[in-house]
């Protein structure tokens, strides 16, 4: 990383907490350490190390076949606010980023998920693929985006650098999920939570073959 990048990145972690963070008495903040050791985490299919970001410290997910998930053990989450710093990468079908939500094990939950090698595609069609909900096992993307095109999918304005950091944040309100993307007031995405539970377990969750980079993850439930 060049010194540019590097105090581009330290930059962003230094200001997080006053630019997104929520003050909140409840706020959750999991324990990201604890996933690398194995503790108070249930991890299906990566392999978790922990990386350094300069002004912060985070998680690697490693790239192999499948979708990878791992759980917060011991919390749930009805309503409220997951924010999460997060990297992908700009290649072709093979970044696939973001968080799970009301989760019942590791096969059943929702997602809110980034394909950052469509933020600034060329093509307007990839482009409006940027952000994903699904809702595992029936509601794959495969499935929402035959029989609803358009409307559990949407691009982001303005996009993140593909290769770069950004901020999300995903807004439970009951059967509502919104997302908003950096400093941007308005959602990219909101849609009608497709399953039928009240609440769940939270986590990260990468897609078919891809890897991530997170930090600063924090739960805010609603009041």
């Amino acid at each position: 990383m060049n010194r540019r990048a590097f105090l581009s990145t330290a930059l962003l972690f230094t200001l997080t907490p006053v630019l997104f963070a929520s003050d909140s008495k409840d706020a959750f903040q999991p324990n990201l350490a604890g996933l690398v050791e194995g503790k108070g985490w249930l991890v299906r299919n990566r392999t978790i190390s922990s990386v350094d970001f300069g002004a912060a410290k985070g998680v690697h997910f490693d790239e192999r076949p499948g979708q990878g998930v791992a759980l917060v053990e011991n919390y749930e989450l009805a309503n409220g606010s997951i924010e999460f710093d997060v990297k992908g990468k700009n290649v072709l079908q093979q970044s696939f980023v973001g968080v799970a939500f009301h989760a019942l094990d590791d096969t059943t939950f929702d997602a809110i998920y980034f394909r950052p090698f469509n933020f600034k595609a060329q093509d307007p069609e990839r482009r409006s693929h940027a952000v994903q909900y699904i809702a595992q096992p029936t509601y794959t993307w495969q499935k929402l985006r035959t029989e609803h095109p358009g409307v559990y999918e949407q691009g982001i304005n303005p996009p993140p650098e593909p290769d770069g950091w950004f901020h999300a944040r995903v807004v439970i309100d009951n059967q509502t999920a919104s997302v908003f993307v950096n400093t941007a007031k308005e959602p990219s995405l909101r849609v009608q939570l497709l399953n039928t539970r009240k609440t769940g377990r939270i986590g990260l969750w990468v897609g078919e073959g891809s890897g991530g980079d997170f930090a600063n993850l924090r739960v805010v439930p609603a009041k």
